[in-house]
């Protein structure tokens, strides 16, 4: 796009497709799988040693939606979901959607203060828990909320603290003596109940909320995120579409599928193609996923770059046979150039795509497709989705030229409809042309490729000069002993701010501060080169693998300060 009198080209790119939107919704689109695809695998939860196909899988939903609608679930009204990965999560997504109730996805990591906003934030009237899962005993914080849950009978309760919730359904053994089994849910399904079930089908619309995501931001509470059928079904779609997702395709999924990337690029982009969704195990094991993908023989992968480093890394690796792996997606957090490229040769996925986006965009904007060159795919977030619009602004809200970093707003199908219950934040990042504000830093190319050079809020002003983080970490990256870094600012007497690198090495490698600073000498400008460095074993992280830079910068402003803020050794 050329500006009328200058000729300029600006950052404005706007995603052009002969293939139409969906127009459907979740669960007229799940019918239509069903019928196509009813006897091809659907699904395989191996740490549950479950296999089903479409059909069998339709069956399980159907059952617990008319359940659902049995115990007095009505469309609109919210029913949370509590748990790591497995079957019950899936069956839970598909029947909420046939049953028009909102799915309010509860990060598996929450503890108590985070569970009882978000169940009474979205005003949860239902909430399906799993039991317990590594250090998160779920049915005990859950009593501990709600004693009352110890005496209630099941579907009854009153409870102060969580005044909107009055079932609860347990996966698993039952331990919650107020509390519904799961596998009994079902069972209430009745011939009247499936009628309105099907007659509820023909009613519900495909712009209707059907999605709460609680997104964490660095600051405040966190923000619930209201997708509808129409966002999520038709993201989930394009995001398989750039893969060349087939129904011979089996995904491996060891993303949790409380977020996007597992349950819309996930389960909807397999659900659209008629794909097998695989998951290798509750929540992310390296090994677990390599032996998974090696025995289901699945040929694509999903995951965040330290995923895939925990994979590649791992001393079994080579024992594994992963040749099988064809395409899948890094994205979830910036994919570092040369860990896309260990992933391209070690793990034969030569035709791997990198997705950018966020919660509030469904989530994805940007992806790269098969047919880019490697340069492309290892190098830039792709070009724009069909059906969206992206621009690049100044802090005035001015579009920019080509090739100048500013924040990236979008527009289009898969922008939320809000926060839920919060205009005055939805207002903030919503502008009046319906444009998402993302806080993300990007340039686009002359063709239409994207770059992710950092957050806003993340970028580092030096003596004046602005540094990017995510450009001294992919020039970190290239050295061999290397495993994963992270860059941020720290606060500065002389400069303002100075720069910081946490770095995690390979197993048995060694390294020294000035080791690091010498790698840097002369090939990066010299306000880029680390002040300081730190050698750690683990970052900070989100159960989805973002990275949480301002824990980071917290710990080492303590640091600093305790070692009088000039010293660079850090244990």
């Amino acid at each position: 796009m050329a500006h009328a009198s200058s000729q300029v080209a600006m950052s404005y790119v706007s995603g052009m497709s002969d293939m139409p939107l969906l127009g459907d919704t979740i669960g007229q689109h799940f019918d239509r799988t069903v019928a196509r695809f009813g006897d091809r695998l659907a699904l395989v939860a191996r740490q549950q040693g479950l296999r089903w196909s479409w059909r069998e899988l339709a069956e399980r939903v159907d059952a617990f939606a008319a359940g659902l609608l049995t115990l007095g679930l009505k469309p609109g009204e919210r029913i949370g979901i509590w748990s790591p990965n497995n079957a019950e999560w899936v069956i839970t997504q598909f029947a909420a959607a046939k049953a028009g109730l909102v799915l309010v996805t509860i990060n598996p990591a929450y503890r108590l203060a985070e569970l009882e906003y978000a169940l009474n934030k979205a005003g949860c009237r239902a909430l399906v828990t799993a039991t317990a899962f590594k250090t998160s005993d779920y049915a005990g914080m859950l009593t501990t909320l709600a004693p009352e849950l110890d005496a209630c009978l099941p579907g009854r309760l009153a409870s102060p603290r969580l005044p909107k919730l009055e079932l609860v359904v347990q996966i698993g053994a039952r331990t919650i003596l107020g509390a519904l089994p799961f596998a009994e849910v079902p069972d209430l399904a009745t011939a009247a109940t499936r009628a309105q079930l099907a007659e509820l089908g023909t009613r519900l619309q495909f712009d209707d909320p059907i999605n709460i995501q609680f997104t964490s931001g660095t600051t405040g509470s966190p923000k619930g995120a209201t997708l509808t059928h129409h966002n999520i079904l038709n993201n989930g779609f394009f995001t398989a579409e750039a893969m060349k997702l087939t129904e011979e395709d089996r995904l491996c999924i060891p993303v949790p599928l409380y977020h996007c990337f597992g349950m819309v690029m996930g389960v909807l982009g397999c659900l659209t193609h008629g794909a097998a969704m695989v998951f290798p195990g509750e929540g992310f094991d390296p090994l677990a996923t390599l032996q998974t993908i090696a025995a289901e023989r699945c040929t694509a992968l999903y995951g965040v770059p330290t995923m895939f480093i925990a994979q590649m890394d791992h001393p079994q690796f080579a024992e594994l046979d992963v040749s099988c792996l064809r395409t899948g997606i890094m994205a979830g957090s910036p994919c570092p150039i040369e860990v896309m490229r260990r992933a391209m040769k070690l793990m034969h996925l030569r035709d791997i795509t990198i997705a950018y986006g966020m919660t509030e965009t469904s989530p994805v904007s940007f992806q790269t497709t098969l047919d880019d060159a490697v340069e492309r795919r290892v190098s830039t977030v792709g070009r724009v989705h069909p059906h969206l619009e992206v621009k690049v602004v100044d802090s005035e809200g001015c579009v920019v030229p080509v090739g100048t970093p500013g924040e990236l707003c979008t527009r289009g199908y898969s922008v939320m409809q809000g926060y839920w219950d919060d205009p005055e934040r939805t207002a903030q990042a919503i502008d009046g042309g319906r444009w998402m504000h993302t806080g993300d830093l990007a340039t686009i190319d002359a063709e239409g490729y994207c770059a992710i050079v950092g957050r806003i809020k993340d970028m580092v002003i030096r003596g004046g000069e602005n540094v990017y983080p995510r450009e001294v970490e992919e020039f970190l990256y290239r050295h061999p002993k290397i495993s994963d870094v992270q860059v941020f600012g720290v606060p500065d007497a002389k400069y303002g701010e100075e720069i910081c690198a946490w770095i995690k090495l390979r197993e048995g490698e060694a390294m020294t501060e000035q080791d690091v600073r010498d790698f840097c000498r002369d090939q990066i400008a010299h306000y880029k080169v680390p002040r300081h460095v730190r050698f750690v074993d683990a970052f900070p992280m989100t159960v989805t693998g973002k990275m949480q830079k301002f824990l980071m910068r917290a710990a080492m402003e303590k640091m600093l300060a305790d070692q009088g803020g000039g010293g660079e050794r850090a244990a």
